[in-house]
């Protein structure tokens, strides 16, 4: 996907300042929202994992998965910039308004990326920082540049890449990745399809616009509720994996089963009413759903280290 804007044109005036970018648009680059949910479920895999690590090597390597976690959403900004200037939800974007210029938002990713995976390695372990290595190229290569703009399963597959931060994290302190970091990642890859496709439902127009082909637009909105409902009815018996593995306690059964059934209710209501403030609640409450697992998987094994 040759999908690079040129975000000052022959005849357009550029947007940035003569003093230069402004601070707040490198943050901006980050995703710091998407970065933020990153950074949250990392924490909970590190305390999960058996072992511990000092406090500064702890958040050195929290810090390492942030930097990767928000290069990697610059170098989405920077491949994906004249696709986001066509759509209404990215077309503020800092590149496609000209805040700044494409080869500094590239270079910006690239120090960002490079630098945290060589830092984890140096000072963390080199399983963490090839496992961190391994998710950034999913995301940016895999993910952004093959399948976005040629498949309408490419949330699923894709998906992976913000599966991994639990796992790298939990190779921070045990240097190599169990069985039960695996589980961490399978709950977020199974939320993440009807997460997406529910933001896609309401978002269809714009992915149209910009030629992306996800599920609403090739398949139609019918296909993608059904889709949703069936990811929704397989992912929750997934969450309950923790317990029945021996990591997770009964509170957190009985919190996942209370979320699991509420989202299967909200895609089961979208499947049969077919009404887009729906998805909308579908999409939001996706975000509290898989927070309050993590949460919960982090506070009772808090409560069980005081008790």
């Amino acid at each position: 996907m040759s999908d690079i804007l040129s975000y000052v044109d022959q005849g357009e005036e550029s947007h940035i300042s003569e003093y230069g970018v402004e601070a707040g648009v490198f943050f901006e680059l980050l995703k710091p929202k998407v970065m933020s949910l990153v950074i949250f479920t990392a924490i909970i895999g590190m305390m999960l994992a058996p072992g511990s690590l000092h406090p500064v090597l702890a958040f050195t390597a929290i810090l390492c998965i942030a930097l990767a976690a928000g290069g990697s959403g610059c170098l989405n900004m920077w491949y994906e910039a004249d696709l986001d200037a066509k759509m209404k939800r990215t077309k503020g974007r800092p590149i496609p308004e000209g805040r700044i210029d494409k080869e500094t938002a590239f270079q910006y990713g690239i120090a960002l990326t490079v630098g945290s995976v060589l830092f984890m390695g140096l000072v963390i372990n080199v399983a963490a920082a090839a496992l961190l290595c391994f998710t950034i190229f999913f995301y940016v290569v895999v993910y952004t540049m093959w399948l976005k703009p040629r498949t309408p399963q490419n949330i699923v597959i894709g998906g992976a890449s913000g599966a991994f931060p639990p796992m790298v994290a939990w190779a921070s302190v045990t240097g190599d990745i169990t069985f039960e970091s695996f589980v961490l990642f399978l709950i977020i890859f199974m939320w993440t399809p009807p997460h997406f496709w529910a933001l896609s439902l309401f978002g269809a127009k714009d992915y149209k616009a910009a030629g992306i082909p996800m599920l609403p637009v090739v398949a139609g909105e019918q296909s993608t509720r059904n889709h949703i409902l069936i990811y929704t009815l397989l992912m929750v018996p997934v969450t309950f994996l923790p317990t029945i593995l021996g990591f997770a306690g009964m509170a957190y059964f009985g919190v996942a089963a209370v979320l699991g059934v509420i989202f299967i209710g909200l895609s089961f209501t979208l499947w049969i009413k077919k009404d887009i403030i729906f998805a909308k609640r579908t999409f939001f409450y996706s975000l509290f759903y898989l927070f309050a697992l993590f949460l919960t998987l982090g506070a009772e094994h808090l409560f069980r280290g005081v008790v």
